[in-house]
C-alpha cells in the first residue's frame, strides 16, 4: 500500500532538469501537452508534499489517514490554480495556506465532519472553525507586507527564514544561481520591512500613529532604545505596539514572524517540525542585521508635559530682538590679520565662495570661512543656549558633513556660532557651507550641506523660531530641536513638539574675545578689538 509520506527529495528532484524551476514546470502545466501534466504534478509534489503533509498533521492535531486526504485535496486546489495561470514562484507558502483553509472548510461542513470525526478535535479543526481570524492581530502588518512582495522574494524568505534551508534550495526552485539568490534575498528582507512600515502608516488609526512609524523603525533597526514619548505612546496604542513587536522580529527571529503572519494557526509547531531549522540552528538569528552605532541614544529623552506651542514667527526678527537687548555702548569691529599665503597671487578668501550673477551667495555655495573678508558680521552671528541645560549648541568634533550636534559649555568657539537667515536657514559659522540638518540621521541632528529653499532638502535645514524660543523644522512641524539630557556633551535631536524647557533655546550675540576669535581653535586668525567711541 503506498505511503502518504514519501522521502524528502534532493533539490532539484531527481528526474528534473536543474533549470526546471517551479514556475517553469507550472508554465508547462498550463501550456504544454496534456500528457505532460502527470509528470509535472509528480515533480512539484515530490518537492513540496512532505511539508504540506506535516502541516496537515499540525492543523488536524492527528496523524490519522485524514491528513493524507487533506494534503491531496490541497494539492488538487493548488494545481488547478496553477493551471489557470497563478504563478508558482512561491509555491510552498501557497500550498500550506491551502492545507489550512481545507481543514477549516471541511471542519465547518457538518456532512464532511460527520464522516471524518478527526476534524472535530478542539486543538485542530474545531478550534480553527471557531476562530474569527487565522491571522493574529499582532501579525496583520507582516501578513499584508509579505503578500505584497514579488513571488521570488516570498520564496527566498520562506525557505531560508522559515524552513531554515540553505540558499541553494530556493535558488533551485527559482532557477537562479546562488549569488543572484543571495543578493535578491537581502533586497527581499529590506522590502519586507518597508512593507511593514507602509502597512503601519496605511492602517494607522491617527496622524500621531503615522508620525511614530519613523521613530519606531530606526532605533529598533539599530538596536537602540525607544524615545520615552514613543514608549508612552506604545503603552496607549495597540496598533503601534504590535508594529514595534513585528519590527523587532527582523532583528531576532524573522522566520517566526513570517510563519505566524502567513499561516497563523500552528505556525510555531510547523517551525519546530522543520528539519532545516533543527540542523542549522536558529538561522534567522544569524541573519539579523544590526545597523548603526548609537545603542540607547534615543532612549535618553525625558518624558515632557505637553502644552500648546506658540505660533512661529520670523527667525531673523527674533534673533535681532535678543541681540539688540544685550548690545553694549562699545562698538566693536574685528580687524583680521592677513594669513600668510605663498600661492600664485590669487586671493584665497575671494576664491572660496561661489557667487551668482547678482553678486549674492546662494545657500548651496560655500561662503568665505570665518576670519576672511566675507565672514558674517557679529550682529548676524548668534549662540543658541538651551534654557533647561544652560549650555550652548555645539558641533561634535570638527565641522564636517555628518558631524553630530551636542551641548557644550558656552564659549566663543566657531562651532558654537550660527546664523539664522531670513528664509529660516540655520548655517554654521565654523563652515558656512554646512547647515543644521534635522532629517539626515533619523532624529539625531547633524551638520549637512546647505540646500536652497524649495529643493528636496530645503526644509530639512530650515527652522522657524517661535516666541517661546523653540526651533521647529520647516519640514516637520510636529517636531522641535531638543536635548537628550541636560549634561555637557548631550546629543541634540528632534522630538515631538511639547514646549518644555528642553526644547527652548535662548539666542544671544557672540562676545568678541580679545586676541582671538575662538578659545577652542588654535588655527583661527588672530583679531583685536578696536574702540571706535574715541573717534
Amino acid at each position: 500500500m503506498p505511503t502518504p509520506h514519501p522521502p524528502r527529495p534532493a533539490y532539484p528532484p531527481s528526474g528534473g532538469d536543474p533549470g526546471e524551476s517551479d514556475e517553469l514546470l507550472a508554465a508547462r502545466l498550463r501550456d504544454g501537452p496534456q500528457s505532460e501534466a502527470p509528470r509535472i504534478a509528480a515533480l512539484l509534489m515530490a518537492r513540496h508534499w512532505q511539508p504540506a503533509h506535516d502541516y496537515s498533521t499540525i492543523c488536524l492535531a492527528t496523524s490519522a489517514e485524514v491528513t493524507g486526504m487533506v494534503t491531496a485535496a490541497a494539492w488538487h486546489r493548488v494545481l488547478a490554480r496553477l493551471a489557470q495561470g497563478e504563478p508558482a514562484t512561491a509555491l510552498r507558502p501557497l500550498l500550506l495556506v491551502a492545507v489550512r483553509d481545507t481543514v477549516r472548510q471541511w471542519s465547518a461542513d457538518d456532512a464532511i465532519s460527520g464522516v471524518l470525526p478527526q476534524l472535530l478535535k478542539p486543538a485542530g479543526g474545531r478550534g480553527m472553525r471557531a476562530a474569527k481570524s487565522l491571522t493574529p492581530e499582532n501579525r496583520t502588518l507582516a501578513a499584508r507586507a509579505f503578500a505584497s512582495l514579488p513571488g521570488p522574494a516570498r520564496c527566498l524568505l520562506w525557505h531560508t527564514e522559515v524552513e531554515g534551508e540553505s540558499i541553494s534550495v530556493p535558488a533551485g526552485l527559482l532557477g537562479m544561481d546562488t549569488d543572484t539568490a543571495s543578493a535578491t534575498l537581502e533586497q527581499a528582507r529590506e522590502k519586507f520591512r518597508e512593507g511593514c512600515l507602509h502597512a503601519h502608516r496605511q492602517l494607522a488609526p491617527s496622524q500621531e500613529c503615522r508620525f511614530q512609524s519613523r521613530l519606531l523603525d530606526v532605533p529598533i533597526r539599530r538596536g537602540g532604545a525607544l524615545l520615552p514619548d514613543v514608549r508612552k505612546h506604545l503603552a496607549d496604542c495597540r496598533h503601534c505596539r504590535h508594529a514595534a513587536d513585528q519590527l523587532g522580529h527582523f532583528e531576532r527571529e524573522l522566520g517566526t514572524l513570517i510563519a505566524e503572519a502567513v499561516l497563523g494557526w500552528g505556525a510555531r509547531r510547523y517551525l519546530d517540525s522543520r528539519p532545516g531549522r533543527a540542523t542549522l540552528g536558529a538561522l534567522a538569528k544569524g541573519a539579523a542585521r544590526h545597523r548603526g552605532s548609537r545603542p540607547g541614544l534615543l532612549g535618553r529623552l525625558p518624558v515632557p508635559v505637553r502644552r500648546t506651542p506658540g505660533r512661529p514667527r520670523s527667525g531673523r526678527s527674533v534673533l535681532r530682538q535678543f541681540g539688540a537687548a544685550s548690545a553694549g555702548v562699545l562698538a566693536v569691529v574685528l580687524v583680521v590679520s592677513v594669513w600668510s599665503y605663498d600661492g600664485d597671487g590669487a586671493d584665497p578668501a575671494a576664491s572660496t565662495s561661489a557667487v551668482d550673477g547678482k553678486g549674492e551667495t546662494s545657500a548651496t555655495s560655500r561662503p568665505k570661512p570665518p576670519g576672511t573678508a566675507g565672514m558674517p558680521t557679529s550682529a548676524d552671528r548668534t549662540r543658541l543656549r538651551n534654557v533647561a541645560a544652560d549650555l550652548c549648541l555645539d558641533v561634535r568634533g570638527e565641522p564636517r558633513a555628518g558631524a553630530g550636534a551636542r551641548l557644550a559649555k558656552c564659549s566663543e568657539a566657531w562651532t558654537q556660532q550660527w546664523t539664522h537667515e531670513d528664509d529660516g536657514l540655520l548655517r554654521s559659522v565654523a563652515d558656512p557651507g554646512l547647515c543644521l540638518d534635522s532629517r539626515a540621521d533619523a532624529g539625531v541632528v547633524v551638520l549637512g550641506t546647505c540646500a536652497d529653499e524649495g529643493t528636496e532638502r530645503g526644509d530639512d535645514v530650515r527652522y522657524d523660531l517661535t516666541e517661546e524660543g523653540e526651533l521647529v523644522p520647516r519640514g516637520q512641524k510636529l517636531l522641535a530641536l531638543a536635548t537628550t539630557t541636560r549634561a555637557p556633551d548631550a546629543d541634540v535631536v528632534v522630538k515631538v513638539h511639547d514646549g518644555s524647557d528642553d526644547q527652548r533655546w535662548r539666542t544671544e550675540p557672540v562676545p568678541a574675545a580679545e586676541g582671538s576669535l575662538s578659545i577652542d581653535r588654535t588655527d583661527a586668525p588672530g583679531a583685536r578689538a578696536v574702540d571706535l567711541s574715541a573717534g
